[in-house]
């Protein structure tokens, strides 16, 4: 690793100090990697790219020391709700539609089965013979 690198890293561990301690100097004072970057002075991609590892120990350290959550953890959790809800009503809006498609068919049927049964024998074209006579 070169010096510019090492110094960065300096810089992120104690900038996860001082987030911890509630010191923080130049940011919000917020369990983020976007105040962690901004307490560092590193660019927050370079957070996520090149100090992943860091990131990690500091939310690590976020639930061990805090007994807190990290913000990004409750956003995913929150998103988890939200879509466990959204699959539970199209599961039940698919089971509702399958339900009309049921009884819509169920009632095409019937129509069908009364239309043909309406059809009288005096219907029958003049030029058709029937081979037995209709049974009335």
């Amino acid at each position: 690793m070169n010096q510019d690198h090492q110094d960065e890293r300096t810089r992120i561990r104690e900038a996860i100090d001082r987030l911890l301690t509630g010191e923080a100097t130049v940011s919000n004072g917020s369990m983020t990697a976007a105040a962690l970057a901004a307490e560092a002075g590193v660019h927050r991609m370079a957070l996520y790219k090149r100090h992943v590892d860091l990131k990690r120990e500091f939310e690590e350290r976020i639930r061990k020391e805090t007994r807190q959550i990290p913000e990004t953890e409750k956003r995913l959790r929150d998103t988890i709700t939200k879509l466990k809800t959204t699959i539970a009503n199209q599961k039940a809006e698919i089971e509702e539609l399958r339900q009309l498609v049921t009884n819509l068919t169920l009632a095409s049927a019937v129509l069908t089965d009364e239309k043909s049964a309406s059809t009288s024998p005096a219907s029958i074209a003049d030029n058709v013979i029937p081979l037995r006579p209709p049974t009335t």
